[in-house]
């Protein structure tokens, strides 16, 4: 269970730490715990209120109405709302609220549901881009533990993999692009969603994924010979300090490589 401060409340829902406590003293909206050495936390339960309430406070209900609302009754006026509006946010929230209960069936109809209203690519870029920032945010303060953040991140992956699957296969002469992860590189989500992007353009693509040593990739360029190579790095690497950007022979002089792609993903 997570245990947050008000800042990381603030952080998380978009409502000012002083509304928070507005909301707490005139509304009841949420009751803050106390440490043993008195220090203010709150719960899953109470981030999980506070982004509903945000989220219907911002559509024009007045608080005074929302906090006489039951759970049921808040929980049936969110997905009304959803139902009813476009804004990223929105579904950014909700996403949020499934991850900390884990619940893999509702995740997966929402995001199902996105991809209908929105496309695959509007929904990967606007939405879970985004989502998976805060993801970053609880996992950094401690508030999520590892086996939430695979469980969210396995199955954004599946949902890439699967549109990945879905495309039509290139032509026998289409450009050929490389895309791997360098040693000690792990995070391959947004090198999936490159990997769909490239692919959608009708480009023959070899997909390496994680960890691939340095002579594994020359020997794959050295024999299909791509035009385009994509990596992505996380940002507390930095090029220099990869094998493969030091490597004498980076550049793979032996094949005739066009262009070399490399970015920080912008998602784990």
């Amino acid at each position: 269970m997570g245990s947050y401060s008000i800042k990381e409340l603030e952080t998380l829902s978009g409502i000012k730490a002083h509304t928070i406590r507005i909301w707490e003293k005139r509304h009841n909206i949420i009751a803050p715990k106390r440490t043993t050495t008195n220090i203010r936390y709150y719960s899953d339960d109470d981030l999980k209120k506070i982004i509903n309430v945000s989220l219907l406070n911002n559509s024009g209900l007045k608080i005074s109405k929302i906090a006489r609302m039951t759970d049921p009754e808040l929980n049936s006026e969110i997905v009304q709302l959803a139902e009813s509006k476009s804004e990223a946010s929105i579904f950014i929230d909700q996403l949020v609220v499934c991850m900390i209960d884990m619940e893999e069936e509702q995740f997966e109809k929402l995001l199902s549901h996105l991809i209908m209203k929105f496309g695959f690519e509007r929904t990967i870029t606007e939405i879970v881009y985004p989502f998976l920032e805060k993801i970053g945010i609880l996992w950094q303060t401690g508030n999520i533990t590892p086996a939430q953040e695979h469980f969210i991140s396995n199955l954004v992956r599946q949902k890439i993999i699967v549109a990945i699957d879905s495309l039509p296969f290139p032509k026998p002469n289409a450009i050929k692009v490389v895309l791997f992860l360098p040693e000690n590189e792990l995070h391959e989500i947004g090198l999936l969603f490159y990997h769909y992007l490239v692919r959608a353009c009708g480009y023959k693509t070899f997909y390496l994924g994680q960890h691939l040593p340095y002579d594994d990739l020359k020997q794959v360029c050295a024999k299909h010979e791509p035009a385009i190579i994509i990596t992505s790095i996380i940002a507390s690497q930095r090029p220099q300090k990869i094998k493969i950007f030091q490597h004498p022979s980076y550049s793979l002089e032996a094949t005739p490589i066009r262009r070399t792609f490399r970015s920080a993903p912008i998602l784990r």
